[in-house]
C-alpha cells in the first residue's frame, strides 16, 4: 500500500509542490519541498492514479492558499495556528512579517521528521512546532487555549486535514476553535460533496489507511452550524482561469469527467463548477453564519 498512515499525504503533497517548483510557469517555489517529499514521497505520487489532476489541484490549492494567508494577515493576524501541518513550507517561502507567529501542530513522528530534513533553514517569522496527537481532546483543547491567551488575534488553517476527519470530529474541532474568542479566522479547503462522486475507487482502494471520511453535501452551512462564516472564497475553476493553469487532459480520466459534466443539467453543472475551493471562514455568534 503507498499511503501506510496519514501522515504519507504529507509526502505526497510535497512531492507535487516540488513537482510544481520544477516548472518554467510556476506558480509558486518551494525550494524545500524536494527534501521533504524525500524518495517514499516521490514514489508514492508515481503509485497513485490520476498524478497529471493530482497535481493540478494542488498547484492551484497552494497558491490559492497563499493568497488566503496574506488577506488574514492584513485583518490584524498575529498568530498562525497550522493544525495538522504536515510538511508546509510557507514560514520559509513566503512573504511574512518578521514579528509574526507561526504554529505548526503535527503528529511527533511528523514534526521530528520535518525538523531533521530541514535542518539550518531559517523561517523569516517566529515559528514553532508542537508534536501532538490531535486525537488526544485534553491536549487539544488546552493548546487552543494557550494559543488564544498568548495572541490578540489567531488565524487557524486546516489545510487538507479535514476531510480524514469523522464528522462527529469535525464538528466537536469546529465548536472548540469557536470557544476561544481569539482565535478569529479559519482557513479551509472544501468539497461540496465533490468527492462522493469523483474519487475514483482506484484511490480509495490505496488510501485505505487514510481513508476519505469527511463529506457533506453543503460544507458552508455545515460550517456555519459551529459558528464560522465565509469572509473570502476562492472556487477551485475560478482560481485556476485566473492563474492561467488549464486543466490536464488526460486519457481516459479526463475523458470520463467530460462526459459526465455534459450530462448534467445546467443547474447542476454550475454547482459541480463551484463544489470545490478554498475559503477564509470569520468566527461568529452561533446563528449569525
Amino acid at each position: 500500500m503507498p499511503i501506510e498512515h496519514v501522515t504519507d499525504t504529507a509526502l505526497w503533497v510535497a512531492s507535487h509542490r516540488a513537482a510544481e517548483s520544477r516548472r518554467p510557469d510556476a506558480l509558486f517555489h518551494d525550494p524545500l519541498a524536494e527534501i521533504l517529499a524525500g524518495e517514499r514521497g516521490r514514489e508514492i505520487a508515481k503509485s497513485m492514479p490520476g498524478g497529471a489532476l493530482m497535481e493540478w489541484v494542488m498547484a492551484i490549492r497552494t497558491a490559492s492558499i497563499d493568497r488566503l494567508v496574506l488577506d488574514a494577515l492584513q485583518l490584524g493576524v498575529d498568530t498562525v495556528l497550522n493544525i495538522g501541518a504536515g510538511l508546509d513550507t510557507r514560514p520559509y517561502r513566503m512573504t511574512l512579517p518578521e514579528t509574526l507567529r507561526w504554529i505548526e501542530v503535527d503528529f511527533p513522528s511528523m514534526i521530528d521528521y520535518k525538523t531533521e530534513r530541514l535542518g539550518d533553514a531559517r523561517p523569516v517569522c517566529h515559528l514553532e512546532r508542537i508534536a501532538l496527537d490531535l486525537t488526544d481532546a485534553e491536549q487539544r483543547r488546552a493548546l487552543l487555549a494557550r494559543v488564544g491567551s498568548e495572541s490578540k488575534c489567531v488565524l487557524v488553517m486546516t489545510e487538507g486535514v479535514l476531510i480524514y476527519l469523522a464528522p462527529e470530529d469535525v464538528a466537536t474541532l469546529a465548536d472548540e476553535i469557536h470557544a476561544v474568542p481569539q482565535l478569529r479566522y479559519w482557513i479551509q479547503d472544501y468539497y461540496n460533496g465533490l468527492l462522493r462522486r469523483t474519487v475514483p475507487l482506484s484511490w480509495e482502494k490505496k488510501m485505505r489507511a487514510a481513508p476519505i471520511r469527511f463529506r457533506v453535501e453543503d460544507w458552508f452551512a455545515y460550517f456555519a452550524k459551529h459558528g464560522w462564516r465565509v469572509k473570502k472564497n476562492l472556487v477551485l475553476v475560478e482560481e485556476a482561469r485566473r492563474l492561467g493553469r488549464k486543466f490536464p487532459m488526460t486519457f481516459p480520466r479526463s475523458l470520463i469527467m467530460m462526459v459526465r459534466f455534459a450530462l448534467m443539467s445546467k443547474a447542476d453543472r454550475e454547482k459541480a463548477q463551484r463544489a470545490s475551493g478554498y475559503a477564509l471562514f470569520e468566527h461568529v455568534e452561533i446563528g449569525q453564519a
